[in-house]
């Protein structure tokens, strides 16, 4: 079984260094499967969210470990995120509780806000409202401090230990830092070795905030989702055929996918790898037993390109660059 490091967040929990992603993972055999290899292989941190729609499937697999009495829940480390319509005062109750229903958890050990602003709910499904050409209607500017402070209540009732936040900007973190009573135990995000937010992830550390990485390979699937979606392919930074990234892989006689989450860990950085395919799987957590040297670490800083590099700028949401809230480069 893999050793797996961790972060620290406040109250003495343990984030482990390396977790499972799930985003795409909506097929209830592969997923299964997945996570059921994972949890075999060591992997203690499991991460998901409400727009995920897979919390459910999770809960079953999870529900079987628990008792198999293979794992506790204490030794798992479960994160999960309130979803775009839900991204309201009002609201953020309803969907936690929504989320431990799915996952049949009584408590989660992180709850995250998925990303800065909302969408307009509609109570007759229970979904995001659309208008008459079908389009997601937005919320207007976020009240941040109102929002947290629900998340916060999340933590005082017990369903979740830690709160954080998502796809949040330098500027929209010190707001919430501002009015915060419990502040933000995390902010996770896209980072990988081409995209490597040196200002971001050096604010969230000097604040106490844990950051972790999702896409850390730079999402090698994601135009198969922008098809699905009906969107237009783009072209993708390809770590894993990265000549540097190749170069180091040999040297330490590693995959290239196990150097560049390797190179997060170092940089005190959680990462979220997805993957539904069992040998990867078990690669992906097979990076405690080497050490990249300060050589290497250079080579790999050097790779960072910055925002061309971003993968999930969320432009398959209609729109959503026009929000005052928007926090990725619109150009």
């Amino acid at each position: 079984m893999a050793v797996n490091v961790f972060l620290n967040l406040p109250g003495g929990l343990k984030m482990p260094s390396l977790g499972l992603g799930t985003w795409e993972s909506k097929d209830e055999a592969e997923i299964t499967t997945a996570l059921n290899v994972a949890l075999e292989a060591g992997y203690r941190h499991i991460d998901t969210a409400y727009a995920y729609e897979n919390e459910k499937i999770i809960g079953n697999v999870l529900k079987q470990w628990f008792a198999s009495g293979k794992v506790k829940r204490e030794d798992l480390f479960i994160t999960t995120k309130l979803p775009m319509h839900g991204v309201h005062p009002d609201r953020v109750e309803h969907f936690m509780k929504k989320s431990l229903e799915n996952l049949q958890l009584d408590y989660v050990d992180l709850y995250l806000i998925h990303i800065p602003f909302g969408l307009k709910f509609d109570e007759s499904t229970g979904g995001p409202k659309v208008n008459e050409k079908g389009q997601l209607q937005f919320e207007g500017k976020t009240d941040q401090a109102a929002l947290w402070k629900k998340m916060e209540e999340q933590v005082d009732a017990g369903r979740t230990k830690t709160i954080g936040v998502s796809n949040y900007t330098i500027s929209q973190i010190e707001t919430v830092l501002k009015s915060a009573r419990i502040k933000p135990a995390n902010l996770q995000v896209e980072l990988h070795v081409f995209l490597q937010q040196n200002a971001l992830v050096d604010l969230c550390h000097k604040n106490g905030i844990t950051v972790v990485a999702y896409s850390p390979l730079a999402s090698p699937g994601f135009n198969k989702f922008l098809k699905k979606m009906g969107k237009q392919a783009k072209e993708l930074p390809d770590i894993l055929s990265d000549p540097v990234v190749s170069k180091i892989a040999k040297k330490h006689s590693k995959t290239p996918a196990q150097i560049a989450l390797r190179f997060l860990i170092q940089r005190g950085v959680a990462a979220i790898p997805k993957s539904v395919t069992p040998k990867r799987v078990q690669e992906n957590i097979n990076v405690f037993d080497f050490t990249l040297d300060d050589n290497d670490l250079k080579e790999l800083r050097n790779l960072d390109v910055g925002e061309r590099a971003r993968i999930c700028d969320w432009k398959v949401v209609d729109g959503i660059e026009k929000h005052q809230d928007y926090p990725f480069q619109t150009a």
